[in-house]
């Protein structure tokens, strides 16, 4: 499913009236209509009463004066709070605002601050808001008499149902603008925005649909549209099959180097989570003393003790070993509880640039990359980065912060500068392709946030491309399983508390549930409905 940016859609706002004919103001009248069946299905059935509507002088204050139309045509006490004077309202949404005096719609201006502070009562009688006040095409900062009349709404602890995006969310990267209406509920229209999967945008936005108003589908790929969201329907058909005569040597043999002292579990972790996936044969190459430990540790996969320096981590001494036990192996997986010691670096250097597989690269792999990134232009094959947002921050140079403000740019900008299949993870995990495309995912639970998780992810990315996969399919698939079979946990036994190691026996119920076409049990919490709406009545 697309995701699109605010230039997006007004690009394909433009292109159906333009294009196809479709009168602005029927586009207006469709969104108003849809947002108002939705907001009868959730947040006035559960809290009925008078409604006000706050909306501005654009066509998003235009939206909700439809809205206003409808409810007062179902008997419901509607009041509009115009942050405008009417004068100034123009277009499709003056003509809206205008059909309003003709039934008789209480419409309220308050044009400033003096006006709104002598409405104040009138506001506060109010069960339910209905945010109209700002649009998908925000990008500063929301200060001064928007910002007091936001913050005045959130501190009504009333449902607030926002018309196609919170007022104060940035629409291209979820990020709050200053300040954001806290929404129960969201009708946005024609598609759902980024913002609305970015964290905190996501949380933000309460229970979405999606609204179809008349904007042709094909539109959001004829205009080069390049965010989606991941779509289980597709991960399904990329999942290999087995015949019924499938052996081991069928499926795939999967090289890792994890491990170093004290971190023997992220080499483990790494092992079974692919061992779980799928993958016919692991080899795990660690550090030569640790491999008493290793052997006790993991049970299907083989282990391989390599020279290591003084330090007890692999040295690059190591680099001939490693390329004689690479024959035969479809994936190469690097980096969890490595270490970071210049020997080892200078390993995982000559590895990337000479390996004949796919690699899959985590942890302290990516902090030895952000050493040389130069390496990446150098390689062979194709890889798979799975930094958390630290990690994203030591690779691309950019402070955490800024990564975390835009991280689909962030990663869509280095996948595309070194051609590399990047995984930023965290809430709402990104899957940026070298071609620029951007997956998010919408699997996945605060539960996660505990160690390890990032070690099954390579695991379980590096065991889908050793059977076979792409490296970008697997990269999706690898992401959504990940979150999926959390989910489950955070369902069966409780929201905090499950470890890593549940994650991993649970894959195999999450990838049957992919395969047969089940949803995965979702996170309790979860509401987004990414679903149509038709005409009201219906």
């Amino acid at each position: 499913m697309y995701l699109v940016t605010a230039d997006e859609m007004q690009r394909m706002d433009r292109a159906t009236i333009e294009s196809f004919g479709i009168p602005g103001r029927v586009l207006m009248e469709n969104a108003g209509r849809g947002a108002t069946a939705f907001f009868l299905e959730t947040v006035h059935r559960d809290h009925p009463g008078a409604v006000g509507i706050v909306a501005g002088r654009g066509n998003n204050g235009g939206d909700g004066f439809v809205m206003a139309r409808y409810l007062h045509q179902k008997g419901i006490r509607t009041t509009v709070f115009l942050l405008s004077v009417r004068d100034r309202v123009k277009g499709d949404a003056a003509a809206n605002l205008k059909l309003l005096d003709t039934m008789g719609v209480p419409v309220v201006e308050l044009a400033d601050a003096a006006a709104f502070e002598s409405r104040k009562s009138l506001m506060r009688r109010q069960h339910t808001w209905i945010d109209a006040i700002l649009g998908t095409g925000l990008s500063s900062e929301v200060r001064g008499y928007f910002r007091t009349v936001i913050d005045f709404i959130n501190r009504q602890a009333r449902p607030v149902f926002a018309v196609d995006i919170a007022s104060g969310l940035n629409s291209d990267t979820g990020r709050v603008c200053g300040a954001c209406i806290q929404a129960a509920a969201t009708a946005t229209f024609g598609f759902a925005k980024v913002g609305h999967l970015c964290y905190p945008g996501r949380t933000l936005t309460g229970q979405l649909k999606i609204i179809e108003i008349g904007i042709p589908p094909h539109l959001a790929a004829k205009i080069g549209c390049r965010q989606r969201l991941i779509a289980p329907g597709a991960l399904k058909n990329e999942i290999p099959r087995r015949s019924a005569t499938a052996h081991k040597g069928h499926t795939g043999h999967l090289m890792i180097l994890a491990g170093s002292p004290g971190k023997t579990g992220a080499a483990a972790l790494t092992a079974a989570a692919a061992m779980r996936t799928g993958a016919g044969l692991v080899t795990l190459g660690i550090p030569q003393s640790l491999n008493p430990v290793l052997e006790t540790m993991v049970t299907e996969a083989m282990t391989v003790g390599l020279p290591e320096t003084a330090d007890g981590v692999l040295d690059e001494s190591a680099h001939e070993s490693i390329i004689s036990l690479m024959a035969g192996k479809r994936c190469l997986a690097m980096g969890p509880g490595l270490g970071t010691h210049p020997s080892t670096g200078r390993l995982v250097g000559r590895l990337i640039e000479e390996s004949p597989v796919p690699m899959v690269i985590d942890a302290d792999g990516l902090n030895l990359i952000a050493e040389q990134p130069s390496v990446l232009s150098r390689r062979r094959s194709p890889v798979v980065l799975t930094p958390h947002p630290g990690e994203m921050a030591r690779l691309s140079g950019s402070p955490t912060a800024a990564i975390q403000d835009d991280r689909i740019g962030h990663a869509r900008a280095f996948a595309e500068r070194h051609q590399v299949h990047l995984v930023l993870k965290g809430a709402a995990t990104v899957i940026a392709q070298p071609d620029g495309t951007v997956f998010v995912n919408a699997t996945g639970n605060p539960g996660m946030a505990a160690g390890g998780m990032g070690d099954v992810l390579t695991g379980l990315i590096a065991g889908l491309v050793t059977q076979g996969m792409e490296a970008g399919a697997a990269a999706q698939t690898g992401v959504y399983l990940h979150g999926a079979a959390a989910d489950r946990m955070a369902a069966k036994k409780a929201p905090v508390g499950y470890l890593a190691t549940d994650v991993i026996d649970t894959l195999p119920e999450a990838m049957a549930d992919l395969l047969t076409g089940g949803n995965h049990l979702p996170w309790p919490e979860r509401d987004l409905l990414f679903c149509h709406t038709d005409a009201i009545g219906k």
